[in-house]
């Protein structure tokens, strides 16, 4: 074992272990083998030993170490690092074996039991075959052609359902704490994903300039939304009584911001209380915003920067639903000289 230290961060090397290829149980122990809870740990330049408790299922190997440092070497999100670990140790656990000893077939026959035993939706598949697609390619360096090997299924073209002007209103009538919803009201007020509005702060509020200032969103990038004089009101009025420090919306555990799960219920229970019969969530919220911004003459390109998409295609689909884009077309119904009856001319009998 050895325990290489810098000031910024501690690794651990294992010399790697060869059971030979009739011991799959025994390499599967080793994926699955804790390292020593013990480390020494470098704090402003001063050496000091500070017992680390690993808690339950946070085990590390040499093979899982690899991975999640290979995550971290390219900057990947955080729970996107910890979906990629769950899925890979759900596909070792699986065939009881380490992945290290795992091929193409095995990998197929994965997929199988992900789609018809499991019956998992398409999101949730493409979730396990980019996990195991990173694995293969970047930690295990498999030299395959992953759309082969590893192939992701066809996602379904879907589109959301979005609340008018009136059920906007309300909905947020129904949420019953005045933090959630000044929490949802922000959400479409700025087209803010739930993520970026429970990590809002009190100097992201620029009312010099009428922005909110979104900080490390969706990719990791920093945007700018236009800041609504209503919403500002209503911020200012939310901060006078609460007088947050660093977090706007501070949630239970000291020193941390409300929970993405908290709001999320909050949702729930306004939903159900406002007897609307269509799906809502937080980001129902996002999606009206972007369609009342396009059935109010806002072009694509705007919606796009406010929103921070990466791609215009992923902001171009809100045409297919505003309806100023799909109403403006007159119907050849319309445009028949006889109006069609509704009912047919009753039919003479004849007799015989």
């Amino acid at each position: 074992m050895k325990i290489g230290l810098n000031r910024y961060a501690v690794y651990v090397a294992r010399p790697s272990v060869d059971f030979g290829p009739d011991a799959p149980a025994a390499l599967l122990a080793h994926w699955l083998r804790p390292l020593p809870a013990y480390f020494l740990l470098r704090k402003h330049g001063m050496a000091a030993q500070q017992r680390i408790s690993l808690r339950k299922g946070a085990s590390m190997t040499s093979l899982r170490q690899r991975f999640t440092e290979d995550m971290q070497i390219r900057s990947l999100a955080v729970n996107t690092q910890q979906s990629y670990v769950r899925q890979v140790s759900q596909f070792a656990r699986y065939f009881n074996q380490s992945p290290e000893l795992l091929g193409p077939e095995q990998i197929r026959a994965y997929q199988v039991y992900l789609t018809n035993e499991r019956k998992l939706a398409a999101g949730s598949i493409i979730i396990a075959i980019s996990a195991l697609r990173f694995l293969y390619k970047v930690t295990l360096k498999k030299h395959w052609s992953l759309d082969d090997i590893i192939p992701a299924p066809k996602v379904p073209q879907t589109l959301p359902v979005v609340l008018s002007p009136e059920e906007v209103v309300h909905f947020l009538e129904c949420v019953e704490s005045r933090k959630h919803r000044t929490i949802l009201t922000t959400c479409y007020a700025a087209g803010l994903r739930i993520s970026e509005s429970i990590a809002l702060t009190p100097s992201a509020i620029d009312s010099k300039r009428m922005v909110l200032r979104i900080e490390q969103g969706k990719g990791k990038k920093d945007r700018y939304v236009m800041l609504s004089p209503k919403l500002l009101e209503i911020l200012r009025s939310w901060w006078r009584v609460e007088r947050p420090q660093h977090w706007l919306f501070v949630g239970e555990r000291p020193g941390r911001h409300i929970t993405r799960n908290a709001v999320e219920h909050a949702c729930q229970e306004a939903h159900a209380a406002c007897k609307i019969p269509k799906p809502i969530t937080p980001h129902s919220l996002r999606h009206a915003f972007a369609v009342h911004l396009l059935e109010q003459g806002t072009d694509v390109r705007t919606i796009q920067l406010l929103l921070g998409h990466r791609s215009l295609a992923t902001t171009a689909r809100y045409l297919r639903i505003a309806t100023t884009k799909v109403c403006s077309t007159t119907s050849p119904l319309d445009l028949l000289p006889h109006p069609v009856p509704i009912e047919p001319k009753p039919v003479t009998p004849q007799c015989f």
